[in-house]
């Protein structure tokens, strides 16, 4: 399955975050994201970028958690409610109207961290090895992935399904995955069908 073009552009998202055509927001951070905030082994601090941020939910939460959060967007409408959301909790987050694929210009290298979710299930498959190389441009060399994989097998999209053999095959040359699992945290209409991935930069040898 491939997106039509209309679909990669702008006026596409823009036109769902004013419809309200939004069926991936859940109006809460990811439960899944939570719990990985929750856990011992993770520790707060450090820059960190959230691709495809919506309207913010997941930024806010993470920045109220301590991260220095920068969250990035598309769709004009998405970035002003985010703002809005930051500022109604009181936290400091930045959102940035931009296409996640034209960042490395000026934000590479910069961030400790990436969070995804939701973001590479929209975009068009055939562009999901441009998106690895994308993200991990993002990072420095010691940074990490965190990512919610929305692993069904459903066809058509956006949301455009995905396998864990397929993450495996993109991400491993990029990335050394050091967890990848089902998580239990999700809602009830994603129950069984998303994966937390943890992934950290491959260095050259």
């Amino acid at each position: 399955m491939v997106l039509n073009e209309e679909q990669s552009t702008i006026d596409f998202w823009e036109t769902a975050y004013q419809t309200g055509k939004t069926g991936w927001d859940l109006g809460q951070p990811s439960p899944v994201l939570v719990a990985w905030a929750d856990r011992p082994d993770v520790t707060p601090g450090g820059r960190m970028a959230v691709v495809g941020c919506g309207r913010g939910h997941d930024a806010v939460f993470l920045a109220d958690r301590g991260f220095q959060v920068v969250g990035f967007d598309l769709a004009p409408s998405a970035i002003a409610e985010a703002d809005r959301a930051a500022r109604d909790r009181g936290v400091a987050a930045e959102f940035v109207q931009a296409d996640i694929f034209n960042l490395a210009a000026n934000w590479a290298g910069q961030f400790d961290w990436v969070i995804e979710h939701t973001c590479f299930c929209a975009i068009d498959p055939s562009l999901r090895p441009t998106y690895v190389q994308a993200v991990r441009s993002l990072l420095k060399d010691q940074g990490s992935l965190v990512a919610v994989f929305f692993a069904h097998d459903r066809p058509g999209g956006p949301p455009f399904g995905t396998s864990i053999a397929e993450i495996q095959q993109l991400f491993e040359p990029q990335f050394v995955i050091q967890e990848l699992q089902q998580s239990a945290h999700s809602i009830d209409r994603r129950r069984n069908e998303e994966y937390l991935g943890w992934l950290r930069p491959r260095l050259a040898p």
